[in-house]
């Protein structure tokens, strides 16, 4: 089965931002695949205000989260696989989800493409 995890976020998300909260997204920094700025990690997590006002290009599919923000003045895409995810909860009053353990399929390593082969290939054409 698709973990459940995406779909959760996705609702916990909305329903924060429609009762005009900030949404908060919790991450497992040691994860793999994980790219935040790890200068603002404490105790191997950190937190994300991924409020649409915070951030630009807010993608969540099945995947991941993923989005543009700035750290300290510098601009940074930032990748959360869902695996990461640990929570999602409005900044105002800490009401939220802590997401359930779910098993995640390991993402296979990409295979480099083979080089082009050098040179040219004759054909006889009659």
């Amino acid at each position: 089965m698709i973990p459940k995890r995406s779909y959760l976020l996705n609702a916990a998300y909305s329903w924060v931002a429609d009762n005009d909260m900030t949404p908060y997204l919790l991450v497992d920094a040691e994860q793999q695949g994980v790219v935040i700025p790890t200068e603002f990690v404490k105790d191997g997590q950190i937190v994300l205000n991924i409020s649409m006002t915070a951030v630009r290009n807010l993608l969540m599919d099945k995947e991941a989260v993923s989005f543009e923000a700035r750290f300290s003045g510098k601009s940074m895409q930032v990748y959360v696989p869902m695996r990461a995810a640990i929570a999602l909860y409005a900044k105002e009053n800490g009401d939220g989800f802590v997401f359930p353990e779910e098993m995640f399929e390991e993402e296979p390593t990409p295979t480099p493409p083979e080089p082009p082969k050098k040179g040219f290939q004759l054909k006889v054409v009659k």
